[in-house]
């Protein structure tokens, strides 16, 4: 793959080739800039080799809940109730699309392909296990690189809220880079889309908000409004709105590549899910995020736009 850099006859270069491709694609991905420092894109890892990777924990930033409105009696809290050794089988799936384009350049689409992943859920007692199933995506060289990935494992330790305050990524042995790289960024995606319940009784019709900070070259905050719109014993439907802004003006590039300044960043979206209280996972939903992000060199006239989408999905 070629890659795009910002650059003009006066634009002096602000990273070296490569490094900037995946800061542009990966650094600002709606699930947070935090986690594009961590792993390449798949597009852009060289070689399928398995990277023999132990387990990685990567704490993820509590988020608070806030309630607005407590809703209709009768109220109650919402607490997770699963017994350990509960287990559950899910499917999530993910798909991110990201288009940029560099002053009047013709757009470029950097989407990586869909995944959907099968996996186990299993409550313990330092959160849940989750082993992964035999992974699919469109993208052929993808799925054969997936076809060593089963039996990969993940984890994540969550509050008395429900909240995910930790993920543990352990892939097989021999999953590929590609592999591996695809399915880090998809529990990523997982993991910023996931919900945390207010600490007072509720009923129909709560209203809450979640706030939590995703770092990375840009801090942003991320708001989840909350509405409980049903529920039938300890299964809930909840309706999500989404939104995120950055904290700071100036992008940091990864691996010391320069800055960027952003002149406009807007990126929401809605959803629905349904989660029981007495399963680890959410058990269906979608939620759909996206928007427009517009960037410039301050040393230059070069200007970068990208227009990004994101859908996670759950299905029993």
């Amino acid at each position: 793959m070629a890659v795009t850099v910002l650059s003009s006859p006066r634009l002096p270069r602000i990273a070296r080739p490569g490094v900037l491709l995946v800061a542009l694609v990966l650094g600002f991905v709606t699930f947070g800039a935090g986690c594009a420092d961590r792993s390449s894109a798949p597009a852009e890892t060289e070689g399928t080799e398995p990277l023999g990777m132990k387990e990685v924990t990567v704490p993820i930033s509590a988020p608070s809940a806030a309630l607005v409105s407590a809703g209709e009696e009768p109220r109650g809290l919402l607490r997770p109730s699963y017994a350990l050794g509960t287990t559950q089988q899910v499917t999530l799936c993910t798909d991110y699309q990201i288009q940029q384009q560099v002053n009047d350049q013709p757009t470029r689409d950097f989407s990586p392909a869909p995944l959907t992943i099968p996996m186990t859920a299993v409550a313990g007692p330092d959160g849940v296990d989750l082993t992964v199933g035999t992974v699919t995506t469109p993208d052929p060289v993808l799925n054969k690189a997936f076809t060593a990935a089963d039996g990969s494992h993940a984890g994540l330790a969550m509050s008395d809220l429900g909240a995910i305050t930790e993920l543990r990524m352990a892939p097989s042995p021999e999953t590929p880079n590609s592999a591996r790289a695809a399915l880090e960024q998809a529990f990523y995606q997982a993991v910023y889309r996931s919900i945390a319940f207010p600490d007072e009784p509720v009923g129909v019709g709560a209203v809450w908000t979640v706030h939590q900070e995703i770092t990375g070259g840009v801090t942003l905050d991320q708001i989840t409004t909350a509405t409980l719109v049903a529920r039938d014993g300890d299964r809930l439907t909840i309706d999500l709105q989404v939104s995120q802004t950055p904290t700071d003006t100036v992008w940091l590039l990864p691996n010391d590549a320069g800055a960027l300044d952003i002149a406009d960043y807007v990126m929401e979206g809605t959803g629905t899910i349904t989660v029981d209280l007495g399963l680890p996972l959410p058990v269906s939903g979608a939620i759909d995020v996206g928007g427009q992000q517009t960037y410039r060199d301050a040393r230059s006239v070069s200007t970068l736009v990208q227009t990004q989408s994101t859908r996670v999905s759950w299905t029993e």
